[in-house]
């Protein structure tokens, strides 16, 4: 199945790859942590999202205990989940 793109789709998926690249590239380096902290989540990605996210199992929270353990979510991964959505909002 052909999908036509514009050249403004094209270029919008181009940049979101290379932001994306630019994220994992600098995990592994060590620049960036390579979870994020829920209230760094939040205030990211909004809580409203992220919850909701996590509600449909979209987004895989990770914990290190029970009960009020600290959250851990995978940066890549939300940020990979943020960006289909913006994509798919203008393709």
């Amino acid at each position: 199945m052909d999908l036509p793109l514009s050249t403004q789709q094209l270029k919008l998926i181009i940049r979101e790859a290379a932001e994306m690249g630019a994220i994992q590239a600098l995990t592994k380096v060590g620049k960036l942590k390579p979870y994020l902290k829920k209230s760094e989540a939040f205030r990211k990605y909004g809580r409203a999202n992220i919850e909701n996210w996590a509600e449909k199992g979209i987004l895989t929270i990770r914990k290190d205990g029970d009960h009020s353990a600290v959250w851990r979510i995978d940066r890549l991964e939300v940020a990979a989940i943020a960006k289909s959505i913006e994509l798919l909002r203008y393709l």
